[in-house]
């Protein structure tokens, strides 16, 4: 069991055509690269490979940012500037929150299940693409998908500190939608599905590749939840 603090703060400024990744690089530079919560780089060239406790959303059509654990305490680095002017892409812009979610989640494995929808999730790497690709049954690439749901979950569980012993469990319900994204102009493919596991997650927190950026981000179908 572990008990993690997670902060959800949506804003109600209009973002227009600007991405959300020209969202988060103005966060960095109000809040100083310095900061490397904010966006898990030690150089330009370093990057650290730990799951992302500050991520950067879209909720609502609005822009957000999401902090887990020790990224709550960490937000305050932006909350604490004496104006919350940022650049966005050459555009001065004047933040203004219209929402804050502060909770407590208490994660645990239990035989029950909970179900999860999960949205533009980065699943597969050029390699296991190619894998996916060439296996002929739906049943063996559903599969491979919840071997790598799994792996994720765990990442997240590691970047956080916690140490599961228990079998984490992942049953994909639905056929996965793949959907074509783009990352820095590289057209990717992202899933959209949905998933039981024995494991409580926090909502909106993201999982995958991407995760700090939008993609793989987690919702609770309460209504749909069996024991």
């Amino acid at each position: 069991m572990k008990k993690i603090r997670t902060l959800l703060v949506t804003f109600s400024n209009n973002l227009g055509t600007a991405p959300l990744t020209a969202f988060r690089g103005a966060i960095i530079e109000k809040v100083g690269r310095e900061n490397i919560l904010f966006h898990n780089h030690l150089s330009d060239e370093k990057f650290v490979y730990k799951y992302p406790l500050i991520q950067y959303k879209i909720v609502n059509g609005q822009p957000a940012i999401y902090c887990l654990d020790a990224g709550v305490d960490e937000l305050y680095k932006l909350f604490e500037k004496k104006t919350w002017i940022i650049d966005l892409k050459g555009t001065p812009l004047k933040l203004e929150v219209e929402g804050l979610d502060l909770k407590t989640n208490t994660l645990a494995i239990s035989n029950q299940q909970h179900t999860y929808s999960i949205r533009r999730w980065q699943a597969l790497n050029e390699d296991n693409h190619r894998k996916y690709l060439a296996l002929s049954s739906m049943i063996d690439k559903l599969q491979m998908l919840e071997k790598i749901l799994i792996g994720n979950i765990l990442s997240f569980a590691k970047g956080i500190d916690w140490h599961i012993e228990e079998k984490v469990e992942v049953k994909i319900v639905d056929m996965p939608a793949s959907k074509p994204s783009r990352v820095k102009d590289i057209k990717v493919d992202a899933f959209d599905l949905t998933f039981k596991t024995n494991i409580q997650l926090p909502c909106w927190m993201g999982l995958g590749k991407g995760a700090s950026t939008g993609f793989g981000v987690i919702k609770e179908i309460k209504n749909k939840q069996s024991s």
